[in-house]
């Protein structure tokens, strides 16, 4: 039982000849494409294969080029906030490293890129003047991926709040769902006529979970109530972003990158059902219900006890402008749910390093196909999906991982769920928030001391996917 209910042109670019200061690219193979053997599975004519990414994880140059700090960079900085005592200072150094990294994306056969803007490293203080040096780095990196014929994909915010609006209250105040539409209005006009999709929020929910509730991750509260508001005037910025956007006059698309969680009962009781129920609202009709409906779900408002904060937070037409209507929606899967009676959660399948990722690949599927049913035939693209792996390049448990969950994005395919693409998490080894450098979720290695890049197992094999348009059975 399934308990998911609200489950231009190409612009001319620097090439990596005439790029100063490039790093040196790898080839693309010469071999003809491998085609598809008996009994494999073929994707649809122009499927986007993708990679994604985001600014504060593979970045660096914190503070350079007049980039502001972030919640990250000073959560990241407070002694035992993250394992190792490790930080986004250097990263994957993709700052640097942007033209090495535009020609690994192109040697593996990439179509599409995810990635993310750092809102302190265009707007310092989160708002005023825009920093030029700090913008020109996204138009190189655009321009990059033109050049090479590989669609950009922008998202606006991915978790790495300007510390200076964090200082005037951050989420917390209802002002800065305004100063977030505000800055993508002006990433709207900057980047707008290169740039034909973008993502307004990342993961709004691990904001509301981890920032907020656990304080795992940055700004590092640790109070549900707060929490509440917070994911509010996150879903009213999304809204406002959306509103921007069409004000803007651009061509593209526009919506937001969700994570989403099948939930079910971890047993046949009534209880169980009943539990699992009102995870699922929290995890996912939360979010899915105004961003697609324009409207929270009664229940979980109903849930919300006298005198909650988010109560007052919520006022008369904010549902409205949360339900904006969206072009496309951005899932991002990793893990099932399994509630029990009590309301406590049941592991069923292995796990990996990352204890919290159970791996089930059909719960991609029912994620896909329950959105389709309760949203209709609304575009999806799939932004994140991966695992960590232990093994820095002859990675078979990322490649299983990999396949299998394309097997279930291909049976949802065939169900009839126009989806439109696929982005694996990660292209490089980051900065993994609390976790540091302890995680490795790239198909790329980066060595942790020199930054030198090398394919893994998994590239290679994803290479090969991409030229097929298919996975081998």
């Amino acid at each position: 039982m399934l308990t998911l209910a609200a489950a231009g042109a190409v612009a001319a670019g620097c090439t990596p000849q005439d790029a100063p200061g490039a790093q040196p690219g790898v080839a693309a193979a010469t071999a003809p494409p491998p085609t598809l053997g008996p009994g494999g599975l073929a994707f649809p004519e122009g499927f986007a294969w993708g990679a994604s990414t985001s600014a504060y994880q593979v970045e660096g140059a914190a503070a350079e080029d007049g980039r502001g700090p972030s919640v990250w960079d000073t959560f990241s900085h407070q002694s035992g906030r993250v394992r190792g005592g490790d930080n986004g200072d250097v990263a994957a150094d993709h700052y640097h490293r942007v033209y090495e990294d535009l020609d690994l994306m192109k040697s593996i056969g990439l179509k599409s890129y995810r990635f993310s803007i750092s809102w302190s490293r265009v707007l310092p203080e989160g708002r005023g003047a825009l920093n030029a040096k700090g913008l020109d780095f996204y138009h190189r990196l655009v321009d990059g991926l033109l050049a090479r014929g590989i669609t950009p994909v922008a998202t606006l915010f991915h978790w790495d709040t300007p510390q200076a609006l964090q200082d005037k209250g951050g989420w917390e105040q209802r002002d800065c769902a305004q100063w977030f539409a505000d800055y993508a209005l002006q990433m709207f006009y900057s980047l707008g006529d290169k740039v034909g999709t973008w993502l307004t929020l990342n993961e709004p929910k691990t904001v509301v979970q981890l920032g907020y509730t656990s304080g795992i991750h940055a700004p590092g509260k640790r109070d549900k109530r707060v929490a509440n508001v917070a994911g509010h005037h996150l879903l009213l910025a999304h809204g406002m972003a959306v509103k921007a956007f069409r004000a803007s006059g651009k061509r593209g698309r526009i919506g937001a990158a969700l994570n989403l969680s099948p939930v079910y009962p971890a047993d046949s009781s009534a209880g169980a059902a009943k539990q699992a129920g009102l995870v699922d609202d929290d995890e996912n009709q939360r979010y899915l219900e105004p961003v697609l409906r324009g409207r929270y779900p009664a229940a979980w408002l109903a849930a919300q006890p006298a005198g909650a904060p988010v109560r007052a937070a919520i006022r008369d037409g904010d549902a409205a402008t949360i339900g904006e209507p969206s072009d496309l929606l951005a899932v991002q899967y990793y893990n099932p749910i399994y509630v029990t009676a009590s309301g406590g959660r049941a592991v069923k399948h292995p796990t990996t390093q990352a204890t919290w990722l159970e791996v089930y690949p059909d719960g991609l599927f029912d994620v896909l196909t329950r959105i389709r049913r309760d949203y209709g035939d609304i575009p999806i693209t799939v932004t994140e999906n991966g695992m960590p792996s232990t093994s820095d390049e002859q990675d078979d448990d990322r490649i299983a991982f990999l396949r299998d969950h394309l097997a279930a994005a291909h049976k949802a395919i065939a169900a009839g769920v126009r989806l439109e693409g696929y982005h694996v998490w990660s292209l490089l080894d980051n900065f993994e928030w609390a976790e540091g450098y302890s995680q490795r979720w790239g198909i790329i290695r980066v060595d942790p001391k020199t930054r030198d890049r090398r394919r893994k197992a998994s590239a290679e094999w994803y290479r090969d996917v991409i030229a097929r348009n298919g996975i081998q059975p």
